[in-house]
């Protein structure tokens, strides 16, 4: 077990889903010197977390990330995560008949005895689902009921403010800008240098800073930032009542999923693929670069997405809702993913700097575990997770070789990742 005190002064750099859920966690544990530090306050405004839906699951193919994600959606039914969240259901479809992904999923489904439906055709899914009635290609898959979608956005800012109320502190701005970790002569972390004013310390630093991370810790051998494309669309009243009652609903093959309406009448499309890298230098680490979001700017609030991205997104919508495909995008997004090679999470100390916990990894599917994450985090930042958690979440040895991380969960589809060019990432 690690030996941390509960009036030991903790720094949690980044309050997404990630820093905010440890946070609490730690706090409801008896922990009293916690501070908070990130660019804005939560919802962080172009954090991964921050967003008007995520989806809500437990369709995986892998039991241990089922079962977590089954006690999730039972927790996000009671206390201040029940305004946020609704159950409308999760359709996962495929184009090709027995795709080993969604066939693996259906089974472990079936291991915890949880309930679902099976559509062999694009016919019994309209038929069953009439907000779908324009479904185009023959589709086979899967409805859950016990699964939908959360107010990612509201989510987060009810944490926050949760958080605020049991004592813990928020420091934004350039005061809550990270600049770079203090480490001393005996490999110790003791802080943080900030954008602006004096260093803060700490005896211990939970990192939560998602796909900033490359940009302060080389962890390249084992995660790299991807950016994902989203778009939004602006429906009538009409088209929003006539879809209110859609589940969240992805292709596989396309790797495009959507929501239903926002209560304002957004319409939100999604890829799930391998998405985008950047090529930035900017962190000044003698020549390195990284694939992250910008640290001086608002990484939302550029609309731009690359004409394939728009062609993925409106390719998927075309299958799904053709009536609304060609419409144009109120906004853009690229959201970023923290990938690791497995989809796991990491939740480890670092192996050579004393004090220091990592806490990141998300890959694109974290946020749904938002009020369960924090008290596993919290184990193994104790010392006293499961031997299966630390096993799953523990931070890999670093490699001599600089290697391309690609997720190999199964869940990803369409092409490989690749690199934006100047001009594009001039556009971010």
């Amino acid at each position: 077990m690690v030996k941390v005190s509960h009036d030991e002064k903790i720094l949690v750099v980044g309050a997404g889903a990630f820093g905010l859920s440890t946070a609490l966690a730690l706090r409801q544990r008896g922990f009293t010197n916690i501070t908070i530090i990130d660019r804005y306050y939560p919802p962080v405004r172009d954090g991964s977390s921050n967003d008007i839906s995520r989806m809500i699951r437990s369709d995986y193919n892998d039991p241990f990330y089922a079962r977590l994600a089954k006690e999730a959606i039972a927790l996000w039914k009671s206390d201040i995560y029940s305004p946020h969240f609704h159950q409308s259901g999760f359709l996962l479809t495929s184009e090709v008949a027995n795709d080993p992904h969604l066939e693996k999923t259906k089974d472990v489904l079936r291991s915890q005895s949880q309930t679902f439906r099976e559509f062999s055709s694009t016919e019994e899914i309209r038929r069953t689902i009439p907000g779908l009635k324009d479904l185009q290609d023959p589709l086979n898959g899967y409805f859950n009921p016990s699964s939908g979608w959360a107010d990612a956005a509201g989510a987060n800012k009810a944490v926050a403010d949760r958080l605020s109320d049991l004592g813990v502190s928020f420091i934004t701005g350039p005061r809550g800008t990270m600049h770079s970790l203090i480490i001393d002569s005996k490999s110790q972390v003791t802080g943080v240098n900030v954008v602006s004013g004096d260093p803060l310390r700490a005896s211990k630093v939970i990192l939560a800073t998602g796909a900033w991370t490359n940009r302060y810790l080389d962890l390249e051998y084992t995660i790299v930032g991807s950016a994902q494309p989203v778009g939004f669309i602006q429906l009538t009243p009409d088209e929003a009542q006539r879809l209110a009652d859609n589940p969240v609903a992805i292709n596989m093959t396309s790797a495009v999923f959507f929501f239903p309406p926002s209560p304002d009448n957004i319409l939100k499309v999604a890829y799930h693929g391998h998405g985008f890298e950047v090529e930035d230098s900017s962190d000044g680490k003698q020549g390195r670069t990284v694939s992250a979001p910008q640290r001086d700017s608002d990484n939302a609030a550029s609309s731009y997405l690359p004409d394939d991205a728009d062609k993925y997104l409106r390719a998927g919508l075309r299958k799904f809702v053709p009536s609304v495909a060609e419409r144009p995008w109120t906004r853009g997004r690229l959201c970023w993913y923290t990938e690791t090679p497995t989809g796991d999470f990491i939740a480890d100390y670092h192996q050579s700097v004393a004090g220091l916990f990592i806490a990141t990894g998300g890959s694109g599917h974290g946020f749904k575990f938002l009020p369960v994450l924090g008290q596993y985090i919290a184990d193994c930042f104790e010392g006293t997770a499961s031997a299966e958690v630390q096993r799953k979440w523990q931070l890999p040895s670093p490699t001599r070789t600089k290697q391309k991380i690609v997720v190999n969960d199964g869940s990803r589809r369409g092409p490989p990742r690749r690199m934006l060019d100047g001009l594009q990432q001039a556009k971010l």
